[in-house]
């Protein structure tokens, strides 16, 4: 299943609806959020569908409790869970950074009873110039889609091992992100620069350099 934050067109909302991408229509599910369709057993009456294109795609998450950023399936750095944005934001670069990275990286999605709900597309932006962990600090983008086991898992990491490390002494949360290692980057990028990565099959995830 394709699932998604989103608001139709014309129809402009901060939080937005949680939908599912049926072809090229997104039909609105009855929840308030992914977390809570997830804790609802990963079901919900359908209301009205509304067509994809011209719809505005949000994060699947806008308010992780926890965002763990891994390079390696037993190491991982906490990032800071405010700094969640949609797609095709733009990013200010922080005081005193040139350029800005941009590292997309393949993030599980905590659903219920701790288990791994979906995946989907994580672009952390870092700031070279500065040191960390203040390089890392200011924005991730999150989405466009995410989609649940059954359809799609990313290959080359052990997402049940990371995850076993991360509820390691503790417990995850509806909507703890575990991020991955990176597929793809856009480096140096100034004012004005806009970049595009790719995560096929979950999409792209767009922004601009402010």
């Amino acid at each position: 299943m394709r699932l998604v934050m989103f608001h139709p067109p014309g129809v402009p909302m901060e939080r937005g609806w949680v939908g599912r991408i049926d072809g090229d229509r997104v039909v609105h599910l009855a929840a308030q959020t992914l977390q809570s369709f997830f804790t609802g057993g990963g079901a919900a009456r359908e209301h009205a569908s509304y067509p994809l294109d011209g719809s505005v795609l949000l994060a699947p998450v806008l308010n992780p409790p926890t965002v763990r950023i891994f390079d390696q399936e037993e190491q991982f750095a906490f990032a800071n869970a405010n700094a969640i944005v949609s797609p095709g934001t733009s990013i200010d670069r922080p005081a005193g950074a040139a350029t800005v990275d941009v590292l997309l990286r393949p993030t599980a999605v905590i659903g219920a009873e701790e288990q791994l709900a979906g995946f989907t597309l994580l672009a952390e932006a870092r700031a070279p110039s500065l040191p960390p962990p203040k390089d890392r600090d200011f924005a991730l983008l999150l989405g466009p889609s995410m989609l649940t086991p059954d359809e799609w898992v990313p290959h080359g990491f052990g997402w049940d091992a990371a995850a076993a490390f991360a509820r390691l002494n503790t417990a995850l949360a509806p909507g703890d992100l575990i991020a991955g290692p990176p597929t793809a980057a856009a480096y140096g990028l100034g004012p004005g620069a806009g970049f595009r990565l790719d995560g096929a099959p979950l999409g792209a995830l767009t922004g601009t350099i402010s």
